[in-house]
């Protein structure tokens, strides 16, 4: 390709309100261009990066025995509507009408298309087990885009869909994906992490996250120095009750301009682990074929935080916000100063932290302002709806797994495994006919890679303060070929090694423009490939052409003419081996 005949203009600078650096890179160098609030154009050069990663996705989904599909990205609402999903998702699900007024969806996902396709096609227990997958476009409406192509609407992803007969063959394959996605990110360049994670919208027992360490993301995990890695959302941690003596007699006290538990603790003396923190949602759950929102009271211990995504979970809630100071005294309590005790019955679900069913003597608000009680104990003085694990995983706290300290870094999620099990098989009539004729529901593991994220964070990890330096693997092109040329033989030079290397089958990105040599070295720099040759009047005079690796500096070599197509293939596939030698050394499941 001819940079003079290549769309897609560079930019000196990127627009004012970006703030991811890679992202700056990709605009400015003519990567992709926005056209909305998380709804991209890709321009050639990222379009060839992009099919370079579906490449390496498709490989390796082919070598654990993957079958290619293509699923409609319209759907008919009644496959969503028969898992649930249409009425349990949020405005995220693009729902829309055709014109003879049925409802339809934009796919974000297809657990259910493939579950209908699995209906129709699998019969028998001999045809499985199977696993299919498709790089498709999905869209999501998300409420906060960000990041370019971290967080958007309209994206390219990877998902994959595992049919067996039992969880042992499930088991199987999602341990077949977890090996395969290592693979694949090291084939890309990208060092990941994989952690335990919420099974959210899609559900099943089982998930994983495939998490690129990054301070641009979004996600927050906990890792320890043994190898526990988790989200934050999903995370265990040690907990030790505080202790607070024998149960004693329940006492109101007064508390004056006590609103926060470092105020009450400073106040009464106490220690924060010796007092009851109240926090409240407004939880969504469906009931019949409504919703209807109702009031959560949460309850940890003062010196811990809340983790809402448990709290969602435990209480069945389709989703949960942060409740409004007057829905609080709806329900007869007081923001500052509340507590269970003395709630009517069935104006709060109120779930507490396992944690505070062992503490003792606890202190809590009276409802009343200015107030507490001392000596509060659980089963005594109330009884909660649920009991369980609500409490945030904090810096310092101690692994679950192998007592070692908490360490949270933050991460961008590049890819995610589930085990489905029959959740979608049973309400789509899934089935297959075992051995002895009978219908079972087939067990299902879903798996997603986006493709434009993956890019994404690529370009993040593949930078400096110059530009992008991508990988072999996924740069558009594998050299960028300068001719900086005031002689006619110099030019017909440049143009005679372009054409050599194309007919070596290498990948070259001509700058054959009468631009100055900063610009074009600029603008190579900012593009990223990874090999730069410079044919000049000056280096053909010293014998040869210079060759730079993008990621060397201002480092080159001077090679002979008649050496270059030799030298660069030797070179390209140097590069590549190195990747695959990371590849080959991708983690299994254990």
């Amino acid at each position: 390709m001819r940079v003079t005949h290549l769309f897609g203009e560079t930019l000196r600078e990127a627009p004012a309100d970006v703030d991811v650096v890679s992202h700056q890179f990709l605009l400015r160098a003519g990567y992709v261009r926005q056209l909305a609030a998380g709804i991209f154009s890709y321009l050639p050069l990222a379009h060839r990066a992009m099919k370079k990663i579906e490449q390496i996705l498709r490989e390796e989904m082919d070598a654990i025995g993957g079958q290619e599909v293509t699923t409609p990205g319209g759907h008919p609402a009644e496959p969503w509507q028969q898992t649930g999903r249409w009425q349990a998702i949020d405005e995220s699900l693009a729902r829309f009408k055709d014109r003879k007024d049925r409802d339809m969806v934009l796919g974000m996902t297809h657990e259910e298309i493939v579950g209908v396709l699995t209906a129709s096609e699998v019969k028998s227990w001999r045809q499985l087990p199977i696993l299919i997958y498709q790089i498709q476009t999905k869209f999501r409406d998300e409420a906060r885009p960000r990041g370019g192509l971290i967080r958007v609407r309209e994206f390219t992803m990877k998902d994959s869909y595992s049919l067996d007969k039992d969880e042992a063959g499930l088991k199987k394959q999602y341990a077949e994906h977890y090996h395969a996605y290592f693979r694949m990110y090291a084939r890309c360049g990208l060092p990941v992490i994989a952690v335990g994670s919420d099974t959210g919208m899609m559900g099943g027992k089982v998930a994983h996250e495939f998490m690129y360490v990054t301070p641009i993301g979004e996600d927050t995990l906990v890792i320890d120095e043994a190898g526990y890695a988790a989200n934050q959302e999903v995370a265990q941690f040690v907990k030790t009750p505080f202790e607070g003596g024998s149960p004693a007699t329940l006492e109101k006290v007064h508390t004056p301009n006590c609103p926060t538990i470092e105020d009450l603790a400073r106040f009464l003396k106490v220690d924060a682990r010796q007092t009851m923190k109240m926090v409240f949602f407004m939880g969504t759950f469906q009931e019949g074929e409504g919703k209807v929102e109702k009031l959560v009271a949460v309850a940890v211990r003062g010196d811990m935080e809340v983790n809402q995504t448990q709290v969602t979970n435990q209480v069945k809630a389709l989703a949960t916000r942060p409740a409004h100071p007057e829905e609080i005294q709806a329900a007869g309590m007081v923001p500052g100063y509340a507590s269970p005790i003395g709630l009517a019955q069935g104006h709060a679900v109120v779930i507490i932290d396992d944690l505070l069913e062992k503490s003792t003597n606890l202190v809590s608000g009276a409802n009343e302002a200015g107030y507490h009680y001392r000596n509060v104990n659980i089963g005594r003085d109330f009884k909660p709806d649920i009991i369980g694990s609500i409490a945030l995983a904090q810096e310092g706290y101690l692994s679950q797994e192998n007592n070692k300290p908490l360490k949270l870094v933050r991460g961008v999620e590049v890819g995610n495994i589930f085990q489905l099990g029959v959740r979608y098989s049973i309400p789509l009539h899934c089935n297959y006919a075992d051995e002895a004729g009978k219908l079972q529901p087939i067990v299902m593991g879903s798996y997603g890679i986006g493709v434009g994220r993956l890019l994404a964070c690529v370009a993040e990890e593949h930078r400096d303060q110059y530009g992008l330096a991508l990988p072999i693997s996924v740069a558009p092109f594998a050299v960028n070929l300068v001719l900086l040329a005031k002689k006619e033989e110099t030019k017909q030079q440049g143009d005679k090694l372009y054409h050599n290397l194309l007919k070596a089958g290498v990948e070259v990105l001509y700058d054959d423009r009468e631009a100055a040599a900063g610009v074009k070295f600029t603008d190579a720099d900012l593009r990223g490939m990874p090999l730069r040759i410079t044919i000049s009047d000056k280096s053909l005079e010293k014998g040869g052409v210079e060759l730079k690796h993008r990621k060397a500096g201002k480092d080159f070599t001077l090679v002979p003419l008649a050496e270059v197509v030799a030298t660069v293939q030797s070179e390209i596939a140097r590069l590549h081996a190195a990747l695959r030698a990371e590849a080959d050394k991708a983690p299994r499941w254990k």
